[in-house]
């Protein structure tokens, strides 16, 4: 029987949560506004790293401290996404985004005011929990002005905001604080975020009737969910397995594969526009062949980072390979998200969050056990080593979901058949 016969007799639940649709033409204006949004937010958690000489000498810390802005972002990310999707749970969703970027702007002003170095950090929190909020909600704002057929695709989409910081508003913010000093970009990243308010209010449709029927308990019935925990792993595992190897790719190239340090963002911008590309293309394949994706991607992200780690002496293929790392890497990031989304059924919110913090808990956690490595005989090839072992670790519930979608598919099929056939019978 074919694909499409079978989902025409399969359940609603089994339609709605696995079966790919085919995407429509053109996605609505409101996913590209949301993408902008994770534009300004995947810059402003990025790009202290490229200006942290610059905010170290100016707050008399030093470097290595001055890194904790990153640490604090992170982990204000991991506790603020479902944190702040249950407490804005009865908001209507525009509101909430735009409350969200109405604190996004806020800490950033705090920063660019601030002479105090733990001010400074608490501001930095409070960003990345109003950066949790936004991201959740966004995810559930694009995939219902998509609709089911497009759901992966607007998600590649937003996530592709973020990629996009990685390529573009990183390395513009970075520039920009090197001409007008550090607190330059966090200036122009609040008065960004203040003109998107209006976008928001614009596109983004009022949903406040939907919000009568939504409970918190209806929420944490997502947690219940095997499937979604199975998604969750797959998002943690991935990310921290090519960021393991991405946090410290910097000393890999100068001091193992010889590149000059001039060269290495450019190396960094190649990653970035693989990432790029990766989130679209996984997005739009994603609609249709999810789990083929997220399986695919899993196993080249692993194969690609075991290769780094043996030819990372050379340079012109450690290049290569770091660009479709960025590809394979991330490509299946939107696909999860999606999946994600659908398993959790009432609850998409609950859900969207919780893939956000797995992501970051994956990056928090890679990244530390790949810099324990440097210190060992691995040297720089530690982090990809670690980043290869993490990766592998995808395949297991990648896996896992696929064999169960294809074992209630097939349970679909059959319930109508054997129902036919009594009727048969009986007759």
């Amino acid at each position: 029987m074919s694909t499409r016969g079978a989902t025409l007799h399969a359940p609603a639940e089994t339609v709605r949560a696995d079966t790919p649709q085919p995407p429509s033409a053109r996605l609505p204006l409101v996913v590209y506004v949301l993408a902008l949004g994770t534009f300004l937010m995947g810059t402003t958690e990025f790009v202290v790293a490229g200006l942290l000489p610059e905010i170290a000498g100016d707050l008399q810390v030093s470097v290595a401290r001055t890194g904790l802005m990153i640490t604090v972002f992170a982990v204000g990310m991991i506790v603020g996404a479902p944190l702040m999707a249950m407490l804005t749970l009865r908001l209507p969703k525009r509101l909430t985004l735009m409350l969200a970027l109405g604190v996004f702007a806020a800490g950033h002003v705090i920063v660019a005011l601030s002479s105090d170095f733990t001010l400074v950090l608490a501001a930095r929190f409070l960003t990345a929990i109003a950066t949790g909020a936004f991201w959740a909600v966004a995810n559930v704002a694009a995939t219902r002005a998509a609709g089911p057929a497009a759901s992966s695709r607007a998600l590649g989409l937003v996530g592709a905001g973020a990629m996009l910081a990685n390529v573009v508003g990183v390395p513009l913010g970075a520039f920009a604080g090197q001409l007008m000093g550090w607190r330059g970009p966090f200036w122009a990243l609040a008065a960004f975020s203040a003109a998107a308010i209006a976008l928001i209010a614009r596109t983004v449709p009022h949903d406040g009737g939907d919000q009568q029927a939504v409970s918190v308990r209806s929420e944490l019935t997502a947690l219940g969910s095997g499937r979604l925990w199975l998604v969750l792993a797959a998002c943690a595992t991935t990310t921290g397995g090519v960021l393991a190897a991405y946090s410290y790719i910097s000393p890999l190239l100068t001091d193992r594969s010889g590149i000059a340090s001039g060269i290495v963002p450019l190396v960094l911008v190649g990653f970035g526009l693989g990432a790029l590309a990766g989130s679209l293309v996984g997005g739009r394949l994603g609609d249709r062949r999810p789990h083929t994706v997220t399986i695919t991607a899993a196993a080249g992200a692993t194969l690609l980072l075991l290769a780094i780690s043996l030819l990372a002496g050379y340079a012109v293929p450690t290049i290569i390979l770091i660009a479709l790392l960025g590809f394979f890497g991330l490509g299946a990031n939107p696909v999860l998200m999606s999946l994600a989304v659908r398993f959790a059924h009432q609850a998409p919110v609950l859900a969207s969050a919780l893939t956000v913090s797995a992501f970051n808990l994956g990056t928090a956690i890679g990244s530390w056990i790949a810099g324990l490595t440097l210190d060992t005989s691995l040297g720089t090839t530690g982090p990809a080593m670690v980043g290869t072992a993490i990766a592998t670790l995808t395949l297991i519930p990648t896996t896992a979901i696929a064999l169960t979608h294809r074992r209630r598919s097939a349970t679909a099929v059959q319930a109508p058949t054997n129902t036919h056939t009594a009727r048969d019978t009986k007759a």
